[in-house]
């Protein structure tokens, strides 16, 4: 394993984040293909051994239990201080005007609620899950800044906006001398590449580090495109972000992959990870093979005439994963 700084910051982060969400209780939530916390255990403990140390997780991941299972975990398989504990805010937790998004009372609520379930006294990246345009970002950037101040949260980060928003939010924090952001996890892989016309370019010229969702594309890129799983059978959301004229780009992944002996999903993070902006991206874990493929992305070396195949035949989407 690999390790980069986030952002600007001092803090290391490998290179491979583990994604969370695919572990909790769908009785509270959840979706019905997430592991139970036996089966997350076993994950997280291989991922450990593998040098991966930095966990994604969100309040809203299957009603909160994504965290508390997290949390169990890492408390029982390692060091408080060896680890990044990431979580988000702003998804709906309860009934309510203040169970969800990003107002001064419901940020100094859920950072304590997230604590509690995490089982610790900070988390090293608290992030917006998704702008809200009910809250005025003047009021948001000032709690998030007083939840570092109180020693909740180390770092701050964003995820999926528009661009003009993060340099908003970024503007009203440095003006006002509050904690900016120092990420941006955002949705980004060979089906969807629309960050790179405005998001990307203003992390990498503001210095922001990048964790990108679904760098898979939901499986997509992991098999061909006929194929189904129980995930994609249920879920509905990732219906609406690919389109069939993406089957191109899924069999040039399949060549490539071919000519390397190597999974289609080394290839696909692969290239993630030959994107110079890019420090993490976050990849949700259900099997075994998964793991290992995560890993091993993190030593295939693409070349250039492998680079551009790969992305020969990307077609424009409409934008997708702000909502």
């Amino acid at each position: 394993m690999r390790y980069a700084k986030l952002g600007q910051t001092g803090l290391d982060v490998s290179v491979v984040t583990l994604g969370c969400m695919s572990w909790g209780d769908p009785g509270r939530g959840g979706h019905p293909w997430v592991l139970d916390e036996e089966a997350a255990r076993r994950i997280v403990a291989d991922a450990l051994e593998a040098g991966i140390t930095t966990f994604d997780t969100a309040n809203v991941y299957s009603g909160g239990s994504s965290e508390e299972i997290t949390g169990r975990a890492l408390r029982d398989l390692a060091r408080r201080e060896d680890v990044v504990i990431a979580t988000k805010v702003h998804g709906r937790m309860r009934p309510g005007p203040y169970g969800a998004g990003l107002s001064r009372k419901a940020i100094l609520h859920e950072i304590d609620e997230s604590l509690r379930r995490l089982g610790t006294d900070y988390v090293d990246l608290y992030q917006i899950h998704r702008w809200d345009p009910t809250v005025p970002i003047e009021e948001t950037m000032e709690a998030l800044h007083d939840v570092v101040r109180a020693g909740k949260a180390r770092h701050l980060g964003a995820s999926s906006m528009w661009a003009w928003q993060l340099a908003k939010a970024q503007h009203v924090a440095r003006t006002n001398g509050w904690t900016p952001f120092v990420s941006m996890q955002d949705h980004y892989n060979l089906l969807y590449r629309e960050e790179e016309r405005e998001m990307l370019p203003l992390c990498a010229d503001q210095g922001l580090g990048v964790l990108p969702w679904s760098p898979l594309a939901r499986g997509r890129l992991t098999r061909p495109w006929e194929e189904q799983t129980t995930r994609s059978e249920t879920d509905r959301f990732g219906r609406t972000l690919y389109q069939d004229q993406d089957r191109a780009v899924v069999d040039s992944v399949a060549r490539v992959a071919e000519r390397h002996g190597v999974p289609r999903a080394q290839v696909a993070l692969a290239w993630l990870l030959h994107q110079p902006v890019v420090t993490s991206p976050i990849v949700g874990v259900t099997r075994p093979e998964h793991l290992a493929d995560a890993v091993a992305a993190v030593d295939v070396t693409l070349s250039a005439d492998d680079l551009e195949e790969l992305g020969a035949d990307y077609v424009p989407h409409p934008v997708a994963g702000h909502a």
